[in-house]
């Protein structure tokens, strides 16, 4: 079960159709058209929901649709639009695009949100095409369809302060020390297997701490799932790098947790760290002791000796973290940050032509189809706005410059029909 990563499908409701109607009452032989507009599709918005902390949810539901705008009516009554869908998603959570993995929106702050498929318009009733020269048009649109889309979730937890180190140093005992966290904790490697967050409160403040699984060697290049770990420490600001002071060789851990890091992201290797040399309860950690302290202070590291397990020193370490963080200026990201889903660089007016073996047309292009889709092909006067919509968008000439000659066969969209100049 991924509680950090989900793929989920939206769909946006499609557009109503626009009706052909024309007013009938008694002692009014010529009634005009009063065909109403459908109404909008729901929007599918992505909303941060603060008392989230992970994407499970979406273990369970992957498939989400906004409602259908209605059909419009006779009178000239349009039709009522369809309601949006909000989608809660945690703080701390990315969103791509599936197809193309381009970034859609950093979503980090309570009651952001963005929108990630756009409804439907509404047809247009005929009663919105009469004028002088046609004052009883039998043409009117259907309802442009939602917009379907697959998007990857990506989340990185919002946390203060991280907890780095080998496996089994200690990182999960610490924090079901400092906070409220419930971690699993057991004497083998590889305990925690998810990361875990936990909040610890100091003077009546929320400080947001997580305990990262442990690193090994080649974790920047995604050895284990080094890549799925390291990014939950992207976002925190200082680290507190938990050292096992009965490890075989200490000072080695802790060159490899920090090249790691590095390797990963130049800009963790840079974050502020206090190390925490832990099992202090232990022999051979107060064998170590002085050894490894004065090597560490002679690379500029402030190291606190610690037992998570006796409690030793562990608030000191919080406090000297909580001290850190405060002095530090305020962060400015230069990653990239939310941006708008429809301005992603996409031409809605492109379109491509092909021919295939057989000889036959296809027109490929999001607005074309969208217009394929939204045309009465019951009614000639529909049929024929089609063909202008063909010319003013340039893709009748690019189709005779293909060759094509009457009696052709072009497929557009799900529509197909024969060529006639």
């Amino acid at each position: 079960m991924s509680y950090d990563e989900a793929t989920i499908t939206v769909k946006s409701g499609n557009g109503g159709n626009g009706i052909i109607a024309f007013r009938r009452e008694k002692y009014i032989p010529r009634g005009g058209p009063n065909g109403g507009d459908g109404g909008k599709g729901g929007d599918v918005y992505l909303v941060v929901k603060p008392t989230l902390n992970t994407l499970v949810v979406f273990n369970q539901k992957r498939s989400f649709q906004a409602q259908h705008g209605e059909h419009g009516g006779q009178s000239d009554r349009t039709g009522h639009g369809g309601d949006d869908l909000l989608i809660d998603v945690p703080p701390g959570t990315i969103v791509r695009d599936a197809e193309t993995g381009a970034l859609i929106a950093d979503l980090v702050e309570p009651g952001q949100q963005v929108m990630v498929a756009k409804g439907g318009r509404g047809g247009r009733g005929n009663a919105r095409y009469a004028t002088s020269t046609n004052q009883a048009p039998r043409y009117a649109e259907k309802g442009e369809p939602g917009e379907e889309r697959r998007l990857q979730l990506e989340l990185k937890l919002l946390a203060d302060i991280g907890l780095v180190g080998a496996p089994n140093a200690g990182k999960s005992t610490l924090l079901s020390v400092l906070s409220n966290a419930k971690p699993k904790i057991a004497d083998y490697p590889f305990t925690t297997l998810e990361p875990n967050l936990g909040v610890a409160m100091v003077d009546h403040r929320d400080i947001v701490l997580a305990d990262i699984p442990g690193l090994i060697e080649g974790a920047h290049a995604g050895v284990g799932l080094g890549h799925d770990f390291l990014r939950h420490i992207q976002r925190t600001r200082v680290l507190i790098h938990v050292l096992d002071g009965s490890a075989e060789d200490p000072l080695a851990d802790f060159h490899q947790i920090n090249t790691e890091l590095a390797l990963f992201d130049e800009r963790l290797g840079e974050k502020p760290q206090i190390v925490a040399f832990n099992k202090m309860d232990l022999p051979d950690a107060q064998t170590r002791w002085l050894e490894i302290r004065a090597a560490l202070e002679a690379l500029d590291y402030e190291v606190i000796d610690i037992s998570a397990a006796t409690h030793l020193n562990t608030r000191t370490v919080l406090l000297r973290a909580m001290q850190i963080l405060d002095e530090l200026p305020e962060e400015v990201s230069d990653e990239e940050t939310e941006k708008p889903v429809y301005q992603l660089g996409e031409d809605p007016f492109a379109f491509e032509v092909a021919r295939d073996r057989n000889g036959e047309f296809r027109v490929t292009g999001k607005r074309i189809e969208r217009a394929v889709a939204m045309t009465y092909w019951d009614y000639d006067q529909a049929v024929a706005r089609f063909q202008r919509i063909l010319e003013s968008m340039g893709i009748a000439k690019a189709l005779r410059n293909a060759g094509i000659h009457n009696g052709d066969t072009v497929h557009i969209g799900d529509m197909e029909f024969e060529w006639e100049d």
